[in-house]
């Protein structure tokens, strides 16, 4: 890091005309990158339910229904979709949606012989549904338009566009104005916070200057991701908000360190080494491990989390570039004009006099009840995880106005089954179903299928079934279950929730079910079921790489074993408290009104998979920075309990304002119109907050009193490779000020007995 220092200060004219330039080329390439998201990527591509959809559409042309419409007949309590002028503009609206481009399998109520699933329970309401083919993304681009053309309020009838492709264009229709809303509350906030916290709007300039390179670079780097792989849309919020909140952070620390160095009395270029020999290091050993945390994503098969690997560890590199190469560099020029523009000054206090000093000894005075007070009220936080229930989002994640959301709305409190989301059992096996015996096999299974709980109806080449009763035998609309000589499949439209308990245990009911022939089953439900499936695979190796990689670290940089446990141990306790306050509110829906979101009983599978990864490496940020000063007093010949309280005072009030501007980014997001940014805004918020204020406040300082000495040990073969290989943050800055002094007066020093980095 000594050497990046001096290099930077070399050339400090030079790399800032490289950041000048880079401003408008990364605006310029990256400012485009939200027409390149994906709306999709929730599917495992090996999963059962993905193998199901693609022969579907390689043997059938045809799959789910992704595109309602809702269709209401006008006149008052007594209209019905059964009279004449009304069943003519529904056929008429059903001809004019299957003449759509790319439109196919449109099927309405009326055409369908009258079936009762597709009209309301009250008769005034009726469904056309059809299918484009493609993914999430191709289905959003085919059905753009499509909202303004069926949206009818005049005539016989009122008709509005739902499915799943347009719910998919209104939740990235609403997550970018949702961001364009959440950057115009943070940054005013935040600058004005920036300056209470250095009394200079020159100081308080810099974390945001950084904030802006790291934000522009981030748009810049998802650009380039988008080239490669699928993003997703929701990256765009969560990592122009991590690029935002780490550039300040990792500015605010080393903008600190650079100011409390030139208070000692060293020259700005001096500082600015020294700032970059101890913060710079930190920054740098912090930006790794959220690094590392987030590449974790990437053992998981799902686009949807995979994409976060990929954007997030090129936000934190971004981040730390900025303030490990720019920063530096903009604080060499400014000297001691960084205190330029000040409002007031904060007047140095003696370390004893300090609050956070005062606080840790407050707290390692009586570290045991500390201990089991905080502990205790965080593991009631957490108590509420215990009962997750993991689902996906549907439109209910839009607000209650939004267009879809309405026709959703009407659907499930007005049908008595789910068309939309009907499961497809599809043959899997080469075979005729036109052979003789083949449609007996289908009608007894299509009969027993129909006879399941949560069935409402089953569709098959041999006619329409309910609850075992085949209602017409094989009809004109019944030709599409089969292809000459390729198979077969059916129709399976429940009467449950598709994202629910109830819809999970009826797709475990359909694939029990013995079959005269090789099937396998896809649609909504089962997508859910094969999702949970593969994390609950997979998330064991997950947190295995997450711990045992930050253990590493941890140890690389204290050259301790009951350090870098006490960090993961209190790491975890902080997120279990983060979980449950997130199950509380958003699964079981208290405080919903506040929030303005609808709770639907189950938090989205992939929430607490994500929040895990990104808040486990932001709560190792705070880790490392107070580690990284206590280790540099213990170095210095400090004892434990000083070591903890200088080391807390020195970072207390910087962790504090560099958590509580974190916050502030991820509370933003809170005030999104799509739940799911919503429950990251709060999840993220809750976490920094705590990490910041209960576990780097006073749980550390209880422990490491506790523990004392033994903070520090290791057998004597891990000390000698970590005195060899080991990351020490306090290359003890007498042998940095002995070797420039040499440089500059050549003079016999006696050498350091303590290791070099």
């Amino acid at each position: 890091m000594r050497r990046l220092g001096h290099l930077v200060l070399r050339r400090r004219r030079l790399v800032l005309a490289l950041a000048l330039a880079f401003l408008p080329l990364a605006a310029l390439l990256g400012g485009g990158v939200k027409d390149h998201l994906s709306s999709g990527g929730f599917t495992d591509p090996a999963s059962e339910s993905a193998r199901a959809a693609r022969r579907l559409e390689s043997r059938f042309s045809t799959g789910a229904p992704n595109v309602v419409v809702l269709v209401t007949a006008r006149g008052g309590p007594e209209a019905s979709v059964d009279d004449p002028a009304v069943e003519a503009a529904g056929l008429a609206l059903a001809h004019r949606l299957a003449a759509e481009p790319g439109m196919r399998a449109v099927i309405s109520y009326w055409s369908a012989f009258h079936a009762p699933p597709l009209r309301s329970q009250n008769g005034r309401s009726a469904l056309i549904l059809g299918q484009v083919p493609g993914d999430e993304d191709a289905v959003r681009v085919a059905t753009a338009g499509l909202a303004a053309r069926y949206r009818v309020t005049a005539g016989p009838v009122t008709a509005e566009l739902g499915g799943a492709g347009e719910v998919f264009r209104q939740i990235e229709d609403q997550a970018q104005r949702d961001l364009r809303r959440a950057e115009a509350i943070t940054l005013p906030i935040t600058l004005l916070v920036l300056v209470l916290v250095f009394g200079s709007a020159v100081a308080a300039g810099l974390p945001l200057a950084v904030g802006a390179l790291a934000v522009l670079g981030t748009f810049l780097v998802l650009r380039v991701v988008t080239a490669l792989t699928d993003v997703s849309i929701f990256a765009l919020n969560l990592t122009t908000g991590m690029g935002l909140g780490l550039a300040i952070d990792y500015s605010l620390f080393i903008v600190s360190r650079y100011r409390e160095e030139l208070a000692q009395g060293f020259e700005p270029d001096r500082a600015v080494l020294r700032a970059m020999q101890t913060a710079g290091r930190t920054v740098a050993f912090s930006a790794l491990t959220v690094a590392v945390s987030l590449a974790a994503l990437l053992v998981f098969p799902l686009p949807f989390l995979r994409s976060f690997a990929y954007a997030g560890v090129g936000v934190v590199a971004t981040a730390a570039v900025g303030a490990l190469v720019v920063l530096p560099a903009l604080l060499a020029v400014l000297g001691r004009r960084i205190d330029r523009l000040s409002l007031f000054r904060h007047r140095p206090k003696e370390v004893e006099d300090g609050f956070w000093y005062g606080r840790a000894r407050a707290v390692m005075r009586r570290p045991v009840a500390v201990l089991v007070v905080v502990t205790a009220g965080l593991v009631v936080l957490g108590v509420p995880f215990l009962h997750i229930d993991a689902g996906l989002a549907d439109d209910r994640v839009l607000a209650p106005g939004a267009s879809v959301r309405r026709v959703g709305d009407a659907i499930r409190a007005g049908f008595s089954s789910k068309e939309a989301a009907a499961l497809a059992v599809v043959s899997s096996g080469e075979f005729d179903a036109r052979a003789p015996g083949r449609a007996d096999d289908i009608d007894r299974y299509a009969k027993a299928l129909s006879s399941l709980p949560g069935v409402a109806r089953v569709d098959a080449a041999t006619g329409f079934y309910l609850s075992g009763f085949n209602l017409l035998g094989p009809n004109e609309l019944s030709r599409r279950f089969t292809a000459a000589g390729r198979g077969t499949w059916l129709s399976v439209v429940p009467s449950v929730e598709p994202f629910s308990p109830a819809g999970e245990k009826l797709v475990k009911a359909v694939r029990a079910t013995p079959a005269p022939f090789p099937v396998l089953v896809g649609g909504d439900s089962a997508r859910l079921v094969d999702g949970k499936a593969v994390l609950g695979r997979r998330l064991p190796l997950a947190l295995a790489l997450v711990a045992v990689s930050t253990f590493v670290l941890l140890f690389l940089m204290v050259g301790s074993l009951l350090v870098p446990v006490k960090a993961l141990l209190l790491n975890v306790l902080s997120l279990s408290a983060t979980f449950g306050a997130l199950v509380f509110v958003f699964q079981d829906g208290h405080f919903a009104r506040l929030l303005h979101f609808t709770p639907t009983g189950t938090i989205s599978v992939f929430i607490p998979v994500l929040l895990f990864c990104i808040a486990f490496g932001l709560s190792m940020d705070y880790e490392v920075f107070l580690l990284s000063r206590i280790k540099e007093e213990v170095d210095l010949g400090a004892a434990n309990d000083d070591a903890v309280a200088v080391g807390l005072e020195r970072t207390g009030r910087i962790v504090t304002a560099a958590a509580l501007l974190l916050a502030l980014v991820f509370v933003a997001f809170a005030t999104a119109q799509v739940t799911v940014v919503k429950v990251f805004g709060v999840g993220l918020a809750l976490a920094v907050l705590v990490d910041a204020f209960l576990i780097r406040a006073t749980l550390v300082p209880a422990f490491m009193r506790l523990a004392g000495r033994a903070n520090w040990w290791a057998p004597r073969g891990l000390r000698r490779f970590h005195l060899r290989y080991g990351i020490w943050e306090a290359e003890p800055l007498d042998i940095v000020d002995v070797t420039e002094r040499r440089a500059a007066e050549p003079v016999e020093e006696p050498a350091s007995s303590l290791p070099s980095a």
